[in-house]
């Protein structure tokens, strides 16, 4: 089991304000990257029956990897991604056809990191995360957001961050 948080970057653009943020929050932190841009994953299909191109699978390998996974999701419209929302769709392939691997996620610890224009993270906007962490059997640590304004000054007035990692290295105690 690898000891650094895996971090799924869900952005729409290669060199995002979320990209950049987790950054700053990891600098000191050993973490790895997976950027979802750099993954080809189809939209959920009823029929399971997804292009010989699609690499979900592939990339819940490599989730599965890690004790702690970390979503970084800009804010789009008051939700994550467009990237993320059909990365999760895909988690329905877990707990139907593919459920050993679902299984696995068990006991494995979620955080979130999010960008967004707003001051504050959108109400609810966690909702997902925390659902799907639970139906999955997973832990939801928390939360940390900045603003696009933030992201772009120095890391160390975002007091939360310090929790948040100190958070993430509880998680690996806990094993």
């Amino acid at each position: 089991m690898n000891q650094h948080p895996l971090i799924l970057l869900a952005s729409s653009r290669r060199e995002s304000d979320t990209r950049l943020f987790v950054q700053r929050v990891f600098q000191d932190t050993p973490h790895q990257i997976l950027d979802l841009l750099d993954h080809t994953i189809s939209p959920y299909s009823y029929e399971n029956d997804y292009p010989p191109e699609d690499e979900f699978q592939a990339v819940i390998e490599k989730v599965l990897q890690h004790q702690v996974l970390v979503m970084a999701t800009p804010v789009y419209w008051y939700a994550m991604s467009g990237l993320l929302k059909t990365f999760f769709d895909r988690l329905t392939d877990l707990v139907t056809v593919h459920k050993p691997l679902g299984r696995k996620l068990k006991g494995k610890s979620l955080f979130l990191l999010a960008v967004g224009a707003d001051s504050e993270l959108p109400d609810g906007f966690e909702v997902p995360f925390k659902l799907t962490a639970k139906y999955l059997d997973m832990v939801f640590g928390r939360s940390l957001y900045a603003s696009t304004e933030e992201v772009e000054t120095d890391i160390n007035h975002l007091g939360d961050h310090r929790e948040f990692l100190r958070e993430i290295r509880d998680s690996y105690q806990k094993d």
